[in-house]
């Protein structure tokens, strides 16, 4: 089994936000790879592997990083594949994580989500790829109706709620 997505973080200490990107992939069954690479720290290896990623298979790579958060960017730079920021929340409550990812000059987009929101960005590549593989579309589809049925369970529970005024 070969990895088609990659999920990278600037260190493990991103792990227990960029672990729910790797639980969602896991639950659709879509092989994947997670490392640490900085854009700081190692270069020339962000590099290397963003310029052989295509080559490895990969088709969507998912990078998290906190602060300065040049990674997902960095990655960009070097790659056609594309690639889906998860700002990871440290200073100013992840507004300048957010910020650097999304601020991307033309021609290196990055698609970006919202602070800490790796299961997003794992749920986006799991749309992309759906877009060729009908299995992979079923099982979405499958995970979206659960949503709904969550919330469709919500509303009888709350209707079970009782207040003298709650006309419902």
């Amino acid at each position: 089994m070969s990895p088609i997505i990659s999920i990278i973080m600037g260190s493990t200490s991103d792990l227990p936000v960029m672990e729910k990107a790797a639980k969602f992939l896991e639950e659709m069954e879509v092989p994947f790879e997670m490392n640490a690479l900085s854009a700081h720290r190692t270069p020339q290896e962000v590099e290397e592997f963003a310029k052989g990623a295509k080559d490895r298979g990969l088709r969507v790579i998912i990078a998290g990083a906190g602060m300065a958060a040049a990674l997902p960017g960095v990655i960009a730079a070097s790659t056609t594949l594309p690639v889906i920021g998860v700002p990871i929340k440290g200073m100013l409550d992840g507004l300048d994580a957010m910020l650097s990812i999304i601020q991307m000059p033309p021609g290196i987009p990055v698609a970006t989500v919202g602070v800490n929101g790796a299961q997003n960005a794992a749920i986006l590549a799991v749309e992309m790829l759906a877009l060729s593989d009908e299995a992979l579309a079923t099982r979405l589809a499958a995970y979206k109706e659960g949503l709904k049925q969550k919330i469709v369970k919500a509303n009888a529970d709350l209707k079970e709620v009782k207040y003298k005024f709650k006309t419902n």
